[in-house]
This record gives structure tokens, sequence and C-alpha cells, in this order.
């Protein structure tokens, strides 16, 4: 504040003009789910293989490290982990478990091995760990001293394994307790006070599929301007995930929200554990997708028709051809279900631009990159609007508020991110009782650009066109 009396000179420094408006993440995948290692019911950051590695290997059961896998395998991309496996209650023990040397090697029935303890035929002598054997992260049992274990010797394995009967809808679910303890999908609450950002794109392989949790991921993808991506359960047919769309379908696709991704069918990868492809949800490939697209191209391109790195088929057959509407495909298409491309050199891409809430909405913003385009204008905005909050109301604060914008939108315009866009004042939505009560209104007018979902041919045979022959 001014001093009531200077004898000399001052300088007041004012706030004036136009501010930077940083983008928001938007290439942040969400992941719940178990690992075998890790911090339980906390976000942790995910950025590379290293930091993946760090949860344990893919092994039956385990969702978070395959998911890691499949997200990895479309490029570099941010990933808010939350692991909810609970030794107390999901892992049981496993007594005694006899096993025969061969080769100087054995198995165990399940993996990981946690807590294992190796004992001869009578239970009478303990071996050493890296001493008389080794074991990986498969329960591959490797002898190191064939004194103390010969070969074709007996040994009884105890240990705990995954019990994933014990994994319920309530422990992905999770909750907030009154001590301020939160668990589940509810950890991602903290990933912006965390991080600085929040998931983008929600996946919960293996058990989206379940009505309940799939109910939550939309509301949390609601809460974050994220997407939940759906998985439709394994073993469903084309004419089941159909259904699903209506009141009388079986699975969990009955939504017409603008948050939800609807991912038809499971894919197959390898396994490394079976040394076999196995069927995984198609949810963790297409997050990778979504995010890769982000990272290469922009937030605004479609994330459909990019070829999917890791996919070695699909669990059935889907019909389709860039020229036939007859296809399953395309069905799948016009009902808001997001699926996959199989043709002849094309490899298997991802293939569909519209959210749930297509056909019920016919807006624009079905578009998932549409949408999307708008969650990043929007968050950037309100996040960039923190500089002006509590400043004295002025026409210089007008001013800069609306320049701020203007600027911004011509940046995402030049981008390629809008094709046009302004931020305007209008006196007549701010009277003197609003202004008077602190609350300014803007007009903030823009549009993202559609995907080119169908081009059509209007085609004519012309004879006039003979004319040019022999001249």
């Amino acid at each position: 504040m001014p001093a009531n009396y200077l004898h000399g000179v001052e300088t007041i420094e004012l706030k004036k003009g136009p501010v930077p408006v940083s983008v928001v993440k938007s290439a942040v995948i969400g992941l719940i789910g178990i690992a075998p290692t890790g911090a339980r019911n906390t976000p942790i950051l995910v950025q590379n293989a290293q930091d993946a590695a760090l949860l344990g290997a893919e092994l039956p059961g385990f969702t978070i490290p395959q998911a890691l896998n499949a997200i990895l395998k479309q490029g570099v991309g941010t990933v808010i982990v939350v692991n909810i496996l609970n030794d107390s209650t999901h892992l049981v023990a496993v007594s005694s478990e006899s096993q025969t040397i061969t080769g100087g090697k054995a198995k165990t029935s399940f993996a990981p091995v946690k807590d294992l303890v190796v004992t001869n035929s009578a239970g009478t002598t303990t071996f050493v760990k890296d001493t008389d054997y080794s074991v990986d992260d498969f329960g591959n049992i490797t002898v190191l001293n064939f004194t103390s274990i010969p070969e074709a010797s007996v040994i009884k394995a105890s240990y705990k394994k995954l019990d994933t009967t014990t994994i319920n809808n309530a422990a992905i679910i999770g909750s907030i307790s009154n001590t301020d303890v939160y668990t589940g999908l509810q950890c991602f609450d903290l990933a912006f006070n965390l991080f600085g950002f929040n998931p983008k794109i929600l996946i919960a392989p293996g058990y989206s599929s379940i009505n309940a949790i799939a109910t939550e991921l939309i509301a949390k993808a609601d809460k974050y301007r994220a997407h939940a991506l759906l998985d439709a359960p394994a073993g469903t047919t084309v004419a089941v995930a159909l259904a699903g769309r209506g009141p009388s379908g079986a699975i969990n696709f009955y939504t017409s929200s603008k948050r939800a991704i609807l991912c038809y069918p499971m894919v197959k990868a390898y396994d490394a554990y079976s040394n076999a492809n196995q069927d995984r949800p198609y949810s963790q490939f297409l997050a990778g997708v979504i995010a890769a697209t982000d990272n290469e191209d922009g937030y605004w391109f479609s994330p459909s028709n990019p070829e999917i790195k890791g996919i070695l088929g699909v669990e059935r057959t889907i019909t389709w051809a860039v020229n036939k509407s007859d296809t399953s495909a395309n069905l799948l298409n016009e009902k808001g279900i997001v699926t996959v491309a199989t043709g002849y050199g094309t490899g298997i891409r991802t293939w569909g631009n519209r959210s749930a809430a297509f056909p019920t909405s016919t807006s624009p913003s079905n578009f998932i990159a549409v949408q999307r385009t708008a969650d990043v204008l929007h968050e950037s905005l309100e996040l960039a609007m923190l500089q002006f909050i509590d400043l004295p109301i002025n026409n210089a604060l007008i001013d800069s508020i609306k320049e701020t914008v203007n600027a911004f939108i011509r940046t995402l315009i030049s981008r390629g991110a809008l094709v046009d866009g302004s931020c305007t004042y209008d006196v007549a939505k701010n009277p003197p009782t609003e202004i008077a009560a602190g609350h300014l209104t803007f007009d903030l007018n823009f549009m993202p650009p559609t995907p080119a979902e169908r081009i059509t041919f209007e085609s004519f045979i012309d004879i006039n066109l003979l004319k040019s022959l022999g001249a």
C-alpha cells in the first residue's frame, strides 16, 4: 500500500495484460488392478519400462504388469497405477507342495512364490535360498547345490499364492475413511496433489466388465474430465455385445455416458508364463494407443485406425472392410462400440471414433477426440485463471482475461487442435448486481476438428471425356 506521505518517487507494480496458458497433460492413464510387488493403495507413477519392472513380472491373475506391458508397447506414456493387492486378504498359503527335481530344476504350481520355504521330502531340512537353490518370478526353482538337493529327489515347497476369488468389487471401488485413508479407485483423487495432473484415460483390465466397477469408473471419469474404457466380458459374442447396448442386455454396455468408451472384443497377446497366446482385455491396448496418439500427433487426433502393437490376434472374428456397411465392425461402431479392424495386409487396427454417448447423442462431442479436446481446453483455461482470481474487477482485468483466452485459442487453431473459436464479454450477461457479487461471465465458443469418419465419392461416367481421344 502506498505510504500516506512521500517526498520522492515510487513505483507500483500492477498486473495487466494476458498471461500464457499451459496445456494440461492428456496422455495420462489411470490403471487399477493387482501387481505382485509395489506399494498398496497409493498412486504410483510409471513412465517407462524400468518403473513398470518395479511392479513385478507378468504372472497369471496379476493384471497390472500385463496392462503396463500392453501400454508401453504402444509408445511412451504416463501411467498412474493403483495396486490393491492385500497380502492378508488376497494371498493364501500353499503348504508342502511336492515337486521332483528334473534336470536340476523344479517349478511351483503357482507364481509368484512369496515367502517361499523349500525343504526335503520329510520336512526335516530347510534349504537355503541362493546357496542351495535359486528361484525366479515364474516359480522356477534351480538347484545350486546338488549335494544338498540331489537330482530326482523330491522337495517340498511352501509359499503364498494369489487367490483371485478374494478380490471383490469393494476392493476395486475402494473407499475414503474418516481418517483420510484412500483405497481402490478413490486413490486417484490424490493424483493431482501428488503429481500435478489427473488421469485422463481410466482402465481396470479384468474388472471393468463388472457393472458396479464400470459405473464407478464412469463416475471418476466425470470427475476428472477423463474417459473410462470398459471391456465386454470374455466370451461375449457380437450379438451379445450389440444387445448389451439395450436395457435387456446381459453385459455392462448399457450406458449413454460421453465418458465411457466401450471396448470389444478381447485380443490375444503372448504370455511368457504359459509360453502361449492368451486373451487380454482390449482396453489396456486402446489406452496405450490413445496416449501414444496424444504424444505423437495431438489429443485432437482420433484414436481410431492406428495399428495396435503387441496384438497377435482377436478372441473372435470381427468382419471388416473399409467399403462395406454390413460388417460386424461397422455394426458395432454404429452402436457406439469401439472394436478392431482386421484386413489383409493391414494388421490389427483400432476402429471406432465414438463414445457410448452415440447414437443417443448426435452432438459432435460424441466423437472421442472432440470431447477430449474440449476437456483439455476447459481444464487448461481453468488452471490459468488462478492468476486472475480475487484481483479487482475493472476493464483491465476483463481485457486481460479475454486476451489470455483468445491468445490460447489462436495457438490451438495454429496447431490444428481447433477449427475456430473466441472468448467474448457480453455486458448483458454481466449486470451491476453480478459484478457487485464478484462474478464475471465470459462466452467461450470453439470447434475442434471432427474425424473424417466417412468419405464419399460421387462418381459419374462422362462420355464427353471421350472427345480427348485422338486429339
